[in-house]
């Protein structure tokens, strides 16, 4: 590709990225843990996915004092896990303790 115009693709972009900028979106995640110090984070995940479901039986469905362990799950997660999870929870397959 000619130094031309990739200047040009790479200024439209930029155009492009700081146009976004005004939006600013705070992402947020959930927050580091002791008990799960290396970057690999399935148990990580698996806990707090775990944390959701304890707190949602002990307080129930209504309760907003689980909505942190929902956001921690969700952001660690990925959806296809989340969704076989749920169903092995409704087939009372669910490996973990819940």
């Amino acid at each position: 590709m000619p130094t031309g115009k990739r200047t040009r693709v790479n200024a439209a972009f930029r155009g492009l990225f700081f146009a976004s900028d005004a939006q600013k979106i705070e992402l947020k995640t959930a927050p580091a843990d002791f008990r799960f110090p290396t970057t690999n984070q399935t148990r990580h995940c698996f806990t707090r996915y775990i944390e959701f479901h304890r707190c949602i039986s002990a307080k129930g469905e209504e309760s907003n004092e689980c909505e942190r362990f929902a956001k921690y799950y969700r952001a660690l997660c990925p959806g296809e896990w989340v969704d076989r999870w749920n169903e092995q929870r409704e087939n009372g397959t669910f490996p973990g303790p819940l």
